[in-house]
This record gives structure tokens, C-alpha cells and sequence, in this order.
């Protein structure tokens, strides 16, 4: 057990040291004020003050846990370790700056709660965040802290050991369109071969899946089974079951054949829901969603991940609480692979609007195939050479790789060809912990 001490306890505070302490290093903490007590306290112990006392680690407090309002801070990147650091302190203190401080900025995503520009869907833009304009996007950063954090606390505390943590693989698939052609129904399929027709694009192709004479080209489950199956991986499949809309192309969620695809996946997998992009703003719709899936596999629905990662703090996560999700996998950005967060352990959201903790635990993702695709237009090659540089960097700082598919990328066909040996080399790889 560690003990901390500070001259005043807030809520930003206990949410940091617990995260750090609790959630990521797995042991107890407690909190105090009280000066003596700190000082006869045997064992590991923290001050987290403006100054030095007799006993115990000491670290330099910055403002930023002890403020109550959001506002634009002062941000003077320096060099700790060979990594940026921020929130700069005094020398006395084991940490040039409030690593405390720098950690709650970085998860708790405070610079989205600032004035900021939005793309087409209403996304906060990842060029604008720290991370991306300081090139330590692709950095775990708060886990390397974090590890020398450890470092500190062992060598002071020779008899003192953290428990032992290994690396994570995660593989999470979202299924926004089972199917290319099939199962569209009558109106969908007739304008779909019209188009495809007139443009001359893959209409015979289409014909003969339609005619059952070619397997769906977005129909990589059996493949999806006998791959996981090989590496030993369970994966996480997100399940797009909204009403039919401009960004919302899936299966209708009362067709028969989608059902059972939902049926058989959820027997063997973890789902969740991949809440529609219509439903960011409409509490209610994702409630309906939910309620559809939870009918349909007959499983409770916990887990989320947005369509489109439309991610509005604190706005999406509330709806997301509201309808007693408990798990989310969005943290991450579309345009960058890396850690929009800077840190690759799950944590919980801390709403800074209401200043307290919530019971949603948010699983950040590190890649995304889609990135890769369509943002930074990267070769199959590419894109399993920066996959698996990231992958090293989480392994060691022994944290979680959360992988983002889609069942089309597996296909290996099109714009994907040449994209399902990157899924299987990803997945190998993975099994490798060090």
C-alpha cells in the first residue's frame, strides 16, 4: 500500500494517483492531509506538495490538479528522459516536472474540452492536438513516466515491488457492413446494380454473388474464425445495427441472415455495439440499438466503439453512460495511428465538466487499417512496419495493443488486396510478449 500526501485532496488528484497507482500498477493507495500521520507512516509513502517534509518521495505540485475550471494552460515542452515532458517544476523535487499533472492533462483529453476546430463529422482534429504538433503521437507516453515512476518508488523502497505486468494484445473488428451486395434488400440491390452498371463497376461481380454463384466478397467470417483460432485470439466484434442512413449502410438489423451472423459470432466472441453515426446526438437511438442487439444475441450489451469514431467530450461518452455502456474502445483517431490519449493501458473517463470519475472504463486502440488506407495512404508493407514498430513500443512499457479491423479490409480484394497477410502477420506478432 502506498500512502500520498497532499495539502489539499480533489478529485483530479485521487482520479490521477488512482489511475496510475490502482488501475495501471495494481496496488492500493491512500490519501491524507495530515502532515504526522505522513511522517510516521511506515512504508511507502508520496508527498505530492509545494515542498519538502521529513520523510517520504517527494514531488512538485504544478496548479492544474488543484483547479476546478477548464481553462487554456501554459505548455513549455521539455526533455525528460529522451521524452517530452511539461508543467516544468522546482529541482528539489525526483521529477523536473508534475508528472502527476502532465499525465491528468494527457487522459483526461483536457485541450478537447478547449475552443477547437472540428472536421467533417463533427471530430476533433488530431492535428491540433498536442501529441501531433510535438511528434509524440506515436509515443506511450504516460506509460514511460509511469515505468519510471516504478523505477523511483523500488530503488527507495528496496523490500517495496510492484506486481508484474504483462503486454496485451487485443484484436476488436467492426462489422459496419457485412456484406458487399447480398441481403440489401429489393430497393437497395436494383439501385446498386444500376449504378454499377452505368459505371461499369463490378456489376457482373455482383450478378454472381447475387445469384449465389461467387461467396460476398465482405463475407470473411469463416476466415475471420479459422485465423483467430490459429494465434489463440479473441477478439471483439462491434456490430453496426442502426436505422439505414448516409453513413449508416449496413444489413437491415431484422434480417434473417444478419441475425444469425450476430448469433453465431457472439456465441464464440465478446460483442458490443457500434453505436450509428445518426445516434451521436440522440441519446435515445443508441438505447434502441442496443436493445436490438441485446434481442438479437441474447447477450448483455456492455461494450461500445462509435461509427465513424465520432467522439464529442464530454457529450458522447455521457450518452454512452446513460445507457449503461461500461466499456468504450473509441479513444483514437481516425487520420493517426499512435495514442491520442499517450497512454496504452484502459483507464476510466473523467468528466471535467462535472470534476469527478465516471464508472466508464475507456480501452484507447493503437491502429486502425482504415488510418492507414485512406488517411496516410500507406502500402500493405508500410503499414505492417509502423504496425508493428507501435506493437514493440507497447510491449515495452508491458501495456495493451487494441487493433481496429473491418471484416471488408480481410477480403483481399480491391482497394484491400494485399491487406489480410498484414492482419495475420499483426496477429502473430502478438503472440510474441517480448
Amino acid at each position: 500500500m502506498l500512502l500520498i500526501y497532499s495539502h489539499t485532496i480533489t478529485n483530479r488528484l485521487k482520479y490521477i494517483f488512482k489511475t496510475i497507482f490502482v488501475d495501471v500498477l495494481l496496488v492500493k493507495i491512500e490519501f491524507t492531509t495530515d502532515v504526522q500521520f505522513f511522517e510516521n507512516f511506515e512504508g511507502v509513502k508520496i508527498n505530492y506538495s509545494d515542498s519538502k517534509l521529513n520523510t517520504g518521495l517527494f514531488f512538485q505540485t504544478s496548479r492544474l490538479l488543484f483547479e476546478n475550471t477548464i481553462q487554456k494552460q501554459k505548455i513549455e515542452l521539455t526533455n525528460f528522459e529522451g521524452k517530452p515532458s511539461f508543467f516544468s517544476v522546482g529541482n528539489d523535487a525526483l521529477f523536473p516536472f508534475d508528472v502527476f499533472a502532465a499525465s491528468f492533462y494527457l487522459i483526461s483529453r483536457y485541450e478537447e474540452y478547449l475552443p477547437h476546430k472540428q472536421d467533417v463529422h463533427e471530430r476533433f482534429l488530431g492535428e491540433q492536438s498536442l501529441a501531433v504538433q510535438h511528434n509524440f503521437i506515436e509515443e506511450p507516453l504516460v506509460n514511460y513516466w509511469i515505468n519510471h515512476l516504478v523505477e523511483i518508488i523500488e530503488n527507495a523502497y528496496p523490500n517495496f515491488k510492484f506486481p508484474n505486468r504483462t503486454f496485451e494484445f487485443v484484436s476488436t473488428l467492426d462489422i459496419d457492413n457485412a456484406y458487399a451486395y447480398q441481403h440489401k434488400g429489393f430497393v437497395r440491390t436494383i439501385g446498386a446494380l444500376t449504378k454499377a452498371l452505368l459505371k461499369g463497376n463490378n456489376f457482373s461481380n455482383r450478378l454472381k454473388v447475387l445469384f449465389g454463384n461467387s461467396k460476398d466478397p465482405y463475407d470473411t467470417f469463416d476466415y475471420q474464425t479459422e485465423i483467430h483460432t490459429k494465434y489463440n485470439i479473441s477478439p471483439i466484434y462491434f456490430f453496426l445495427i442502426g436505422d439505414y442512413g448516409k453513413y449508416d449502410k449496413n444489413i437491415p438489423y431484422n434480417n434473417k441472415t444478419f441475425q444469425n451472423l450476430i448469433q453465431s459470432v457472439s456465441k464464440k466472441n465478446e460483442i458490443g455495439i457500434h453505436p450509428s453515426y445518426a445516434s451521436n446526438n440522440n441519446s435515445e437511438k443508441i438505447g434502441i440499438e442496443k436493445d436490438r442487439l441485446h434481442t438479437i444475441s441474447k447477450k448483455e450489451i456492455k461494450q461500445s466503439r462509435q461509427h465513424y469514431l465520432k467522439l464529442n467530450l464530454p457529450k458522447t461518452y455521457n450518452n454512452l453512460i446513460e445507457n449503461k455502456i461500461t466499456v468504450d474502445h473509441t479513444m483514437g483517431y481516425a487520420e493517426y495511428p499512435g495514442f491520442r490519449a499517450s497512454i496504452c493501458s484502459p483507464y476510466y473517463f473523467y468528466n471535467l465538466e462535472q470534476e469527478k470519475e465516471t464508472s466508464l472504463q475507456l480501452f484507447p486502440f493503437t491502429t486502425m487499417e482504415a488510418t492507414f488506407q485512406y488517411y496516410q495512404k500507406s502500402s500493405p508493407e508500410k503499414a505492417l512496419e509502423k504496425i508493428l514498430e507501435l506493437m514493440q513500443k507497447v510491449k515495452n512499457v508491458s501495456g495493451t495493443f487494441i487493433s481496429v479491423w473491418h471484416n471488408e479490409s480481410l477480403s483481399n480484394e480491391g482497394i484491400w488486396k494485399g491487406w489480410k497477410i498484414v492482419y495475420e502477420k499483426m496477429l502473430k506478432e502478438s503472440q510474441n510478449k517480448d
